[in-house]
């Protein structure tokens, strides 16, 4: 069973370890697909997959037939009551700590969570911009605990691997992504690689609306049109 809060909140489909190109993050992946560790922290910059991976671990916690929630901090929607019962599930996974470190109520809320899920040998996965020490938590009992699993850095792609997993992401949705027009997109469009994945989204629609396959002139035209709208 998978929870997911506020109402309106999805997992994405396309959010799995298979879809995820590991390139210096192997060591992350392996971690992530155990539950061993009473936590474990991933910290790093935008776009280097921190809501894919949480979402990537509920997937697979369903497929296992475990209990998973994902809730992502920084919607306005969520107050820390709702960590309350938290501790049924296997495995809960906060995204976005910086949207609530420093929130007294948010920082004790997730000091008892944590340790009820402990009790009940669960597991708590935690993804932020910065690491335990550097993000400005104020309860020191959380910021230690936070501590006490597997932290990791992710890495962020290189310009080739970023290359491969448009093109790992194009085949799931079974559009042929060649290297010259993936080499098209990176040099016009921003590199990180949510808006090259919504760039993609937005690309298949509009190619099977037209019926027309991934070229440099398609990508061009939708470019353009993107543009004036």
């Amino acid at each position: 069973m998978i929870r997911q809060l506020p109402l309106g909140v999805r997992l994405q489909d396309a959010a799995t370890f298979e879809n995820f190109l590991p390139a210096d993050n192997e060591r992350v992946l392996a971690a992530l697909h155990t539950a061993d560790a009473p936590s474990i922290y991933l910290w790093g910059a935008a776009g280097t997959g921190k809501s894919h991976l949480l979402q990537a671990v509920c997937h697979q916690a369903a497929a296992q037939n475990q209990r998973a929630a994902y809730l992502p901090l920084a919607d306005p929607g969520l107050e820390p009551a709702m960590l309350e019962g938290m501790e049924q599930f296997d495995r809960l996974c906060l995204d976005d700590l910086d949207a609530v470190a420093g929130d007294p109520a948010w920082e004790t809320a997730l000091f008892h969570v944590y340790n009820r899920l402990t009790a009940a040998g669960h597991q708590l996965l935690v993804t932020a911009t910065g690491s335990p020490t550097a993000l400005g938590i104020q309860l020191p009992d959380l910021r230690s605990r936070l501590g006490w699993g597997p932290v990791f850095q992710l890495q962020p792609l290189g310009d080739t691997a970023k290359r491969q997993a448009l093109q790992q992401r194009a085949a799931a949705r079974g559009l042929s992504l060649d290297d010259e027009v993936a080499a098209y997109l990176m040099t016009r469009c921003p590199r990180d690689m949510s808006s090259l994945f919504a760039l993609l989204d937005g690309l298949d629609e509009a190619s099977l609306a037209a019926q027309r396959r991934l070229t440099i002139p398609f990508v061009r035209e939708y470019l353009t049109r993107q543009s004036v709208s």
